[in-house]
């Protein structure tokens, strides 16, 4: 871990190797496919269609990629204004999400579905 890691980054990096282990915790495209699971039933949510997603996703790919850092900036910015745009606190919610997935029993039905979940 950084030395300048969040607290909360910290708290979210020790569940992960509690419920998952080393190796699913350090597997970069495991990471990247759940990102982009969780970004994708977000705007869901609020109202965005596949049709829409997908041509994201090709606009997206139609372009040279970006320094993972300043997307991670910019994935940071864009969440608080989306989130602002809905009337959700993001901090709050990511506290929220984390004290619940905390909960043993919900650990071991996220393991659990994780067994399920495609890997390419």
């Amino acid at each position: 871990m950084a030395s300048n890691e969040s607290e909360f980054q910290a708290r979210v990096h020790s569940w992960m190797l509690r419920c998952f282990g080393n190796k699913l915790t350090q597997d970069r495209e495991e990471r990247n496919r759940r990102f982009l699971e969780e970004a994708l039933e977000l705007v869901q949510s609020l109202g965005c269609s596949k049709e829409q997603a997908s041509s994201l996703v090709a606009y997206v790919f139609d372009r040279p990629s970006g320094d993972p850092g300043q997307e991670v900036g910019g994935v940071a910015v864009t969440l608080a204004a989306l989130c602002h745009a809905n009337q959700l606190d993001m901090c709050s919610e990511a506290t929220k999400e984390i004290v619940r997935i905390e909960d043993p029993q919900i650990t071991i039905k996220i393991r659990e579905k994780q067994l399920r979940k495609p890997t390419h």
